[in-house]
């Protein structure tokens, strides 16, 4: 048995995360699952939404499932997804977008990649928030050490980008498309914008590309490379950005194969790997049976492939796409009509996706 963490998070986390689990249970997987909690649903027993005993079970288990964990917007705790990927060195986010079909889209045949480095740029977390003294001694400090001038009203954050950092995750995916039999990486950057940072990562990315000729390389400025991929997807493979970036257009990616309810995602580090739905844990329907839970069912294939268990993972992706082709059981989000009266809640699409995976054993 492989020991592996199960984090159910806060939202509709725990009730996706029970889906999930028992979907990877029926395809007869070996894992002894090790649930823990975080999240604003444990912060008043523990203080803290990241309790000590869940970080010492991934330190141990090495790999974890994650659902969905509310992040405040603009107050209260930094995000526990954050400081999950810089405390464990997840430098590398892994977010498969592909077609399946029965879902709504205007596109078909999407099969993207995109990897995000995970630990750097401007969500390292290095800001200054405006009219502190820390904030103040480095306006003036900035000031006296350039020609544009900054108000002492400003907040400011630091946008660090590393050679070794992007060495790291460009490295990774180059290895990641020759190990997936993927043909092309296409690095995203504004290098020319922000020449030292953005142009310090596309300098490397090309010292990188030389050492992989079998693999073509490519570079997109980031606006452009929003543009590229509504219109023309079926020219991008395997696309690596830095965090920022990775952030914004795995979300547009997500949108060409039907939204964030079809985006799964891997944070993988050198001994530690979480994964996760690229989704947020929506609390509004926290209880209510009713949301999609095919992106983290889809984290577990992630899982799986990561684990080394393949058969395991081909059966749950099969029964996952066998049953949003059969269009039956699914949850409102995949009906043709949003209000169909036919759609089925979060537990009972986990039920039909287990019914294929014993029907396919």
């Amino acid at each position: 048995m492989t020991n592996v963490t199960l984090i159910t998070g806060d939202g509709i986390g725990p009730e996706i995360a029970d889906a999930t689990r028992r979907c990877i249970d029926a395809t007869g997987a070996a894992i002894a699952w090790d649930v823990q909690l975080a999240g604003v649903d444990v912060m008043e027993t523990a203080g803290t939404p990241l309790p000590e005993a869940t970080l010492e079970s991934v330190k141990k288990n090495g790999v974890a499932l994650k659902a969905p964990i509310t992040t405040p917007v603009g107050t209260g705790f930094r995000s526990v997804n954050v400081h999950l990927r810089q405390m464990f060195n997840l430098y590398a986010c892994v977010r498969p977008c592909k077609s399946y079909v029965g879902v709504r889209s205007k596109y078909d045949n999407i099969d993207l990649v995109i990897v995000r480095e995970n630990t750097e740029d401007l969500y390292a977390g290095i800001e200054y928030e405006k009219g502190s003294r820390e904030t103040l001694e480095l306006i003036d400090w900035l000031n006296a050490h350039s020609s544009r001038k900054i108000g002492p009203d400003a907040g400011i954050s630091i946008k660090p980008i590393t050679v070794a950092g992007t060495e790291r995750i460009v490295s990774y995916a180059f290895e990641y498309a020759r190990k997936m039999g993927r043909s092309k990486v296409t690095s995203v950057h504004k290098a020319n914008i922000m020449k030292y940072t953005d142009g310090l990562w596309l300098e490397i990315s090309r010292e990188v590309a030389k050492r992989y000729t079998d693999i073509e390389f490519e570079d997109r400025i980031v606006d452009n490379m929003c543009m590229q991929l509504v219109q023309k997807p079926e020219l991008y493979d395997v696309i690596v950005l830095p965090n920022l970036y990775g952030d914004i257009l795995s979300d547009l990616c997500a949108g060409l194969v039907g939204g964030l309810g079809m985006a799964p995602g891997a944070n993988v580090g050198e001994k530690e790997a979480i994964f996760e739905a690229t989704h947020g844990s929506a609390p509004k329907y926290k209880g209510l049976n009713k949301v999609n839970p095919v992106a983290l069912i889809l984290s577990g294939v992630l899982l799986l492939r990561h684990l080394g268990m393949m058969k395991e993972a081909e059966r749950l992706d099969s029964a996952v796409a066998a049953v949003i082709a059969e269009g039956k059981s699914v949850t409102y989000d995949m009906k043709p009509d949003r209000d169909d009266p036919t759609a089925v809640g979060t537990q009972e699409m986990a039920d039909a996706i287990i019914a294929k995976i014993k029907a396919g054993r």
